[in-house]
């Protein structure tokens, strides 16, 4: 297996962008407030603007115009996204001495890259109507910089059986990880809740192991 570091170039690109998308939206978002430090408060949601529900906004975003049903769609990938990452949870323990954590490992593997790819797609159709209907929103900046790295892990997801290379699947996660704070910043309690939701299945799993392993043996010939 190749051990060669420059697959790592996608990803430091991804990331800078990513990076100078954000340092925008913080400049954006002073020159906006009159000058004061700091970004805008987030609003919770993906996108240009929030995904969670929010009444009252005009050019249809109001409680059941198009915008809230794009909102919406941002919403469920981030917990789509959520338990796509919940894979690494079960990685190792596809041999658990738990029945649950097999299955439900199992179950997950085989769900792994469609769920990245509902992710991806989710998020495109999101982000593409607001974009239209939301360009002037500082919030663009910040989802453009979240769908940047969601490219990337896209990208690494497609190659890492094409790619015989040691550091695909290490580029692969850590991009995972870095997503985060980009849509904790860009959509706020969505993004806790399901990062939440993602550590609690983690937990079950390191419970579930637990107690299958205190679970007595049968005894060989015994009754």
């Amino acid at each position: 297996m190749k051990t060669k570091k420059t697959v790592w170039i996608p990803a430091i690109i991804a990331v800078a962008v990513a990076a100078l998308l954000v340092i925008y939206y913080y400049y954006m978002s002073s020159v906006s407030s009159g000058g004061e430090p700091g970004p805008r408060p987030p609003e919770g949601g993906v996108g240009n603007v929030p995904a969670g529900p929010v009444g009252g906004r005009p050019g249809g975003e109001g409680r059941g115009g198009n915008g809230e049903i794009f909102k919406t769609l941002g919403t469920i990938s981030v917990f789509l996204g959520a338990a796509a990452f919940s894979w690494f949870w079960f990685k190792k323990k596809l041999r658990s001495p738990s029945i649950l954590v097999r299955k439900a490992g199992k179950l997950l593997h085989s769900l792994h890259k469609l769920l990245g790819w509902a992710t991806l797609i989710l998020i495109a159709v999101h982000g593409i109507y607001f974009l239209i209907t939301k360009l002037q929103d500082n919030k663009t900046y910040t989802g453009l910089a979240g769908f940047a790295i969601l490219l990337a892990i896209a990208g690494y997801g497609f190659f890492i059986n094409k790619v015989r290379n040691k550091w695909m699947r290490t580029v692969h996660r850590l991009l995972g990880l870095l997503w985060v704070p980009v849509l904790l910043l860009h959509a706020g309690s969505s993004v806790i809740m399901a990062v939440i939701a993602s550590l609690a299945v983690g937990v079950l799993v390191w419970m579930l192991e637990k107690m299958a392993g205190k679970t007595p043996k049968p005894i060989p010939g015994g009754r």
